[in-house]
Parts: structure tokens; sequence; C-alpha cells
């Protein structure tokens, strides 16, 4: 019992330890004007779930489909759940609530 303890202990440290604080800096985009002058723009980089999005709903279908085909079904319920709330993610992700996304063309000189 003890040994499980240490053994979970010792791998959230190391994985603490690994991990870098990582900070995310502003991206700068320029434009340039018919007239020569310059214009920078800054915007922050898009969260995990803007940048992930599809793979994070489809995660979170299969996981609850899961549990719930487990609690329901035993065993032999969680492999069926499972299918059934990835497809329940990617039906929901690509064509319930389809996101759009704008391309902004960049012209260089």
């Amino acid at each position: 019992m003890l040994k499980k303890y240490v053994t979970t202990f010792f791998l959230f440290s190391l994985l603490a330890i690994m991990m870098p604080a990582m900070t995310v800096s502003a991206q700068t985009r320029s434009r340039y004007f018919d007239n020569g002058s310059q214009r920078r723009v800054s915007y922050k980089k898009p969260s995990f779930y803007r940048r992930h999005r599809h793979l994070s709903n489809i995660l979170i279908g299969t996981g609850a489909g899961a549990l719930v085909g487990g609690l329901i079904g035993g065993r032999r319920g969680v492999g069926i759940g499972l299918l059934a709330g990835a497809g329940a993610g990617a039906l929901y992700t690509y064509k319930l609530n389809p996101k759009t996304h704008r391309y902004y063309r960049v012209y260089r000189q």
C-alpha cells in the first residue's frame, strides 16, 4: 500500500519537474501601406481549446460515453460507450457545431 503512494508521488513530482514554466509571448504582425508607413499589430496566441477543438470535443465525448457505458453495461458497456461517445463527439464537432476559420492573405513585398 505504501509502495503505491510513494510511486505515485514520485511520478507526479517527476512530471512537475520536467514540465518547464512556459509563457506565451504576444505575436507581432506588420502591415505595410501604399505610402510606405508601417503598422504593427500584436495578438495573443489562441487558447489550448481553440487550437485543439476537434480533438478535445472527441475526447470529452469518448470519456463521457465510456463512463455511462461502464455504469450501465459493465466491462462490455465501456467498449460500446467508447465508440458511441467518440461518434457523438465527432458528430457534434463536425456537423452540429462547425466553426469557420478566417484566413487572412498576407502580401509580401
